[in-house]
């Protein structure tokens, strides 16, 4: 039964570009969702730089080894992607479902096995028959086209209740660059290195070491910047891929991070990184409620990170705010297990604009009535100064409601 959409879901997509050197199609091959697409084959043109980060978990899937192993080579000319199976935790059946899989694209499209870059995505645990593949990816390879990107973000869904889809547009040597991005995710949210699965995609001419520049570059404060549950996925992938097609038009290669147009591209890429990212946190499991946490004065950025990374994923400050509740000793409790450093008398809390607490105790002239005001927005900012240094961090999350566990508990069935 389709999942209602999200009540924080844009009210709106963007117009998205096509990128000169991409083309893709969609199919229904019925991994396990019955008439919805759940295969994305992308096919990118020769030349293409590909750049990634995969998730740290020690018990990734099948799809996030095979890209481990041929990442390094930073070529890419096919992206194949699957919702409704994850291949995690399948054994030799895993890899060898990855081998074949490969194998179909790379006879579909014309390439290498190590040209063509997989992700799977879904349940955990159960084999993936590669069989599913067979004809599909040849039928998808013979009607591929530019766009819509909507199509795209469609088919790599499974608790989804919208697709995510972000775009940013710069000029480099008197030329346009487009860079366009999509991305899935809802639950199981938590990325380290990564996120669910996320692809972005260029025209700029660009090394593949710059793109990962990039990548570590902007990563920490969009994808690795945002909780739903706390649970890093088996599965966590982001792709970065840059045609060069804009050579045509007269732009250099961008193959130091030294360029002075480094931070420009890198800007445009971290803006759709953010925007997807925050989509994704928009999206979680039986949300009601967008949650940005800030934490400053700690004693270092790091420090900072993981102590709002305590106070988005309690499940206490979490259902606290679902029942739109200001329970500011929720937050108290969260600083206080961190396992940073942060003193009690020096601690200040904020609720929106509202001043809860400080110096060890409920600020003077405390207001219930303004604090709950805050909280029963659908956007809601806390703030936690720690007063001890210079560090700052800012993570993104959402409530915890009833909803989240009625779509976990009947995941699988």
């Amino acid at each position: 039964m389709p999942l209602s959409v999200s009540p924080l879901a844009p009210k709106s997509f963007p117009p998205m570009p096509e990128i000169a050197g991409v083309r893709f199609a969609t199919a229904a091959a019925g991994i396990k969702y019955q008439n919805r697409t759940d295969v994305l084959l992308v096919v990118f043109d020769p030349g293409t730089n590909v750049a990634g980060v995969l998730t740290s978990s020690k018990c990734p899937s099948a799809a996030v080894d095979w890209c481990r192993t041929h990442l390094p080579g930073g070529v890419a000319r096919a992206l194949v992607v699957n919702s409704g199976n994850a291949n995690a935790f399948t054994g030799l059946r895993g890899k060898t479902s990855v081998e074949k899989t490969a194998a179909l694209a790379a006879a579909a499209v014309g390439c290498a096995p190590s040209e063509v870059l997989l992700s799977s995505t879904g349940v955990i645990g159960e084999p993936l028959d590669a069989d599913k593949f067979e004809g599909v990816l040849a039928d998808c390879a013979s009607r591929l086209l530019a766009g819509p990107w909507l199509d795209a973000a469609r088919a790599i869904m499974t608790t989804d209740t919208y697709p995510k889809l972000a775009t940013a547009a710069l000029a480099m040597d008197g030329a346009p660059i487009s860079v366009v991005g999509i991305a899935k995710g809802s639950g199981m949210i938590a990325p380290d290195m990564a996120t669910m699965l996320s692809y972005v995609f260029t025209d700029m001419p660009v090394a593949a070491p710059v793109l990962k520049s990039v990548l570590a570059d902007k990563v920490r404060t969009s994808f690795n910047a945002m909780t739903v549950d706390s649970d890093t996925s088996t599965s966590d992938t982001l792709l970065l891929f840059a045609t060069g097609a804009a050579a045509k038009a007269g732009v250099a290669p961008l193959a130091s991070v030294d360029d002075p147009r480094y931070p420009a591209f890198a800007a445009a890429v971290g803006k759709v990184l953010l925007d997807l990212a925050l989509q994704v946190v928009r999206d979680g499991e039986g949300a009601t409620k967008f949650v940005t946490v800030t934490v400053t004065g700690a004693v270092s950025d790091d420090s900072a990170m993981r102590v709002a990374r305590a106070i988005a994923n309690s499940p206490l400050v979490k259902t606290a705010i679902a029942g739109e509740d200001a329970n500011w000793g929720r937050v108290v409790m969260a600083v206080g297990k961190a396992g940073e450093p942060a003193d009690r008398d020096l601690l200040a809390i904020r609720f929106g604009d509202v001043l809860v607490a400080e110096k060890g105790e409920r600020v003077p002239g405390y207001s219930e009535e303004a604090a709950s005001a805050v909280m029963k927005s659908d956007e809601i900012a806390l703030a936690a100064d720690l007063g001890l240094g210079a560090g700052t961090a800012i993570v993104y999350t959402c409530d915890l409601t009833h909803g989240y566990i009625d779509i976990n508990g009947s995941y699988r069935s």
